[in-house]
């Protein structure tokens, strides 16, 4: 799965805890420019999911990422920049029978 990732200059851990997933990142936009912030133009080609980092992006970029996967009906994810809010919000969004990778951490949750 590709996923587009929004917010953060820096990812550190994330790539690593993506690929348990199964997630591949595809693009990253760290939200800063003001261009993020206004236009409303499609997501990039091949993006089947939009991760939001948001203690790291405005409340304007934030709506418009996450209406721009909601019009393409994309699935998106919310959560902070760290290993574990991102763990906790891919765990709930991916169906875990898909996840193999994760199947044993899963257990019990």
């Amino acid at each position: 799965m590709n996923a587009l990732l929004v917010g953060a200059d820096r990812l550190g851990n994330i790539p690593d805890v993506l690929s348990e997933f199964g997630i591949s990142i595809a693009a990253h936009v760290s939200g800063r420019e003001t261009a993020h912030q206004r236009r409303s133009a499609p997501l990039p080609m091949g993006i089947e999911m939009v991760i939001l980092f948001t203690d790291f992006i405005g409340h304007n970029v934030m709506q418009r990422f996450r209406d721009a996967a909601s019009r393409e009906g994309i699935a998106f994810v919310c959560c902070r920049r760290s290993v574990c809010a991102l763990q906790q919000a891919l765990g709930k969004r991916i169906d875990r029978r898909d996840c193999a990778g994760c199947a044993v951490r899963c257990r019990g949750n």
